[in-house]
């Protein structure tokens, strides 16, 4: 079984301005900048032969490269049960164009419909059981995060394997959006 997720990587130059932001939330497991993606799709755990016709499905996606931007920060959750600060990426129909075509991917595929509402994000930090008031703080003071646009000419298929400070994630394959 591999544990696959469908993402854009996130710049360089973005991800290390978003580092500066990973700080003053206490008990929070800050990601690394090497780990900092805007995810399409998350496809969960499969087979080794389901993800094969995955990835053929995926490979089969055409669009052409995006501009995308961040813009705003919040989290999952409500009170004690927060469980992720993120930053937020600015509305953009393309990127939802390209997500809803790794969903069409993934169900070609075999795989069951993703019933949650796509909200693209980049995840910054998990939490387990954080002081609201610190959360709702650290949101206001990053709520006017802004980038600049980046261009994005691929997505990738990633896989995630758990440890000790959160998932750690290895680049499968690489689809050119031209």
């Amino acid at each position: 079984m591999l544990r696959l997720f469908a993402a854009l990587s996130v710049p360089d130059d973005i991800a290390l301005a978003l580092s500066a932001r990973q700080r003053d939330l206490a008990g929070a497991r800050w990601r690394p900048r090497e780990a900092l993606h805007i995810t399409l799709r998350f496809f969960g755990e499969i087979p080794e032969n389901q993800a094969d016709d995955l990835d053929a499905e995926l490979g089969q996606i055409t669009g052409r490269p995006l501009q995308i931007a961040l813009e705003g920060a919040g989290a999952f959750g409500e009170g004690r049960d927060i469980h992720a600060v993120w930053a937020g990426v600015a509305e953009n129909p393309e990127l939802r164009q390209l997500a809803r075509r790794c969903e069409a991917a993934a169900r070609r595929a075999g795989l069951a419909p993703d019933r949650r509402n796509y909200r693209p994000h980049v995840t910054l930090a998990y939490l387990s059981r954080p002081e609201p008031p610190a959360v709702a703080a650290w949101i206001q003071r990053h709520n006017l995060l802004k980038s600049p646009p980046f261009s994005v000419t691929s997505f990738g298929l990633y896989s995630s394997h758990r440890g000790e400070d959160g998932p750690a994630y290895q680049l499968e394959r690489d689809y050119r959006l031209s």
